[in-house]
């Protein structure tokens, strides 16, 4: 039986020429979107801080950098709340093509961005801002690519579809560790600091184009047109906000999701910025290395996710997201006495295994999420209950991780951390199956 909680069924996608087309434009605008998003996060654990905020020790300056990368989170449920209104009343492709052009702009700006040492106080400032239109931008864009793909896919393959925006934070992760250890490769350390870091930032000017490719080639999705006739009668009875109807009616729903979620966004983030600052200040492992494993463990999740999607859709979205938050719990501890033993093998060995569960987590979830909410209010619901997670979890967790570490002197806190976030997400879990069950 699949447990997948559904509101209501998701009705069949009609055949559409359109539908390969959308599905890569949607993978392509979560992946050009999360490139974006993860440059900032490498950069702040290897450089933003002497630039940006160069009072105090080196540790106070990563934790600034790190608390102006977690602003960027504290941003996205405004773009998911803002997007997702307006995406369940107007459309998904209007706020995907909004999405994309504002997180151009941003990642450019950052690029483009005097140090404090040039400007002084309105360095650290316009970078804050800048980050905080980031995540206006992803909050907004996931919700519309999520639904360009699982609105277009054919019965029996919403997980599948929905994977592929799934994949564009693996492919995100790939490409901004490239270009990072392309960029100090082909650098000076003086030039890498002076102007090599921008370069990773001012590729994010290309997501500009995609904007445009999805605004004049992709149409709207068939079932947002089909809810358009629902849309019509609720305007008529002003009754229209997918906000107030999910706040008023499904906001345990909303919370559900997002604490189910959270522990994954935060093992996320703590992987691949928080464990970068860690092994490389700390445990005074090689820059690059530790990137290359970073980049390496991420491509296997080009495999994972997509199969695990394509499980869920044969035995059930439950069970295969459940199974992922379970290993997450029960390879905390593990993980951080691989990490600790400063070996670059231990650590590929200990961030794989942890990227395994991940992904077995993440596959289903977009298709997941959907089906908690009917047409007419999905925009809204799925991207709250996101941006939600990422608030609770990923915004945060490095910021929490380097805390940790100053307050105990161990890693072993941070595994604690990362298992109570567990047991949140395996108890919301539990209760979402228990009301599909009673449906």
């Amino acid at each position: 039986m699949d447990t997948a909680p559904s509101a209501q069924p998701l009705t069949t996608t009609p055949a559409t020429p359109h539908r390969r087309r959308v599905a890569t434009a949607a993978a392509l605008a979560s992946a050009v979107e999360w490139y974006d998003y993860f440059v900032f996060g490498i950069a702040a654990a290897l450089i933003l801080g002497d630039l940006y905020f160069p009072a105090g020790s080196s540790t106070a300056g990563v934790l600034a950098a790190f608390a102006t990368f977690a602003v960027g989170f504290l941003a996205r449920p405004i773009g998911g709340i803002v997007a997702g209104h307006l995406g369940d009343k107007r459309g998904r492709k209007p706020m995907l093509v909004l999405a994309l052009t504002l997180m151009g702009v941003a990642t450019t700006g950052i690029g483009l961005l005097p140090t404090y040492e040039t400007i002084g106080v309105a360095a650290p400032i316009l970078l804050v801002l800048l980050r905080v239109a980031q995540g206006v931008a992803v909050g907004a864009q996931w919700g519309g690519a999520m639904l360009l793909a699982t609105e277009y896919a054919p019965e029996g393959k919403r997980g599948v579809y929905g994977s592929v925006v799934q994949l564009g934070v693996p492919i995100g992760v790939v490409t901004a560790n490239s270009v990072f250890l392309l960029a100090g490769a082909l650098t000076s350390e003086s030039a890498f600091a002076a102007w090599g870091w921008r370069v990773p930032f001012l590729v994010g000017v290309l997501v500009l184009g995609l904007a445009w490719y999805i605004h004049t080639r992709v149409e709207e999705t068939p079932e947002f047109r089909e809810a358009e006739k629902a849309l019509a009668e609720q305007e008529k009875s002003e009754q229209s906000s997918p906000l107030r109807t999910i706040l008023r009616h499904h906001l345990g729903t909303v919370l559900l999701a997002g604490g189910s979620f959270a522990v994954n966004t935060a093992t996320f983030y703590i992987l691949i910025t928080g464990v970068l600052d860690y092994t490389t200040r700390e445990l005074d492992m090689n820059r690059g290395a530790v990137l290359t494993v970073s980049l390496c463990v991420s491509l296997t999740q080009l495999v994972l996710i997509p199969a695990s999607a394509a499980l869920s859709d044969r035995v059930g979205r439950i069970r295969i997201y459940a199974l992922g938050a379970v290993g997450i719990a029960l390879w905390a501890v593990p993980l951080f006495l691989l990490i600790d033993t400063g070996s670059l093998l231990w650590l590929a060995v200990g961030t794989f295994v942890a990227s395994c569960f991940l992904s077995i987590m993440y596959g289903p979830q977009a298709a997941l999420f959907a089906e908690l909410f009917t047409p007419e209010m999905r925009y809204t619901g799925a991207s709250l209950g996101y941006q939600i997670a990422a608030v609770g979890g990923g915004g945060l967790a490095p910021f929490i991780m380097v805390l940790l570490l100053e307050a105990t002197g161990t890693s072993m806190a941070v595994s604690g951390y990362i298992i109570g976030l567990a047991v949140i997400a395996l108890l919301s879990i539990k209760v979402l199956a228990d009301r599909a069950r009673s449906r």
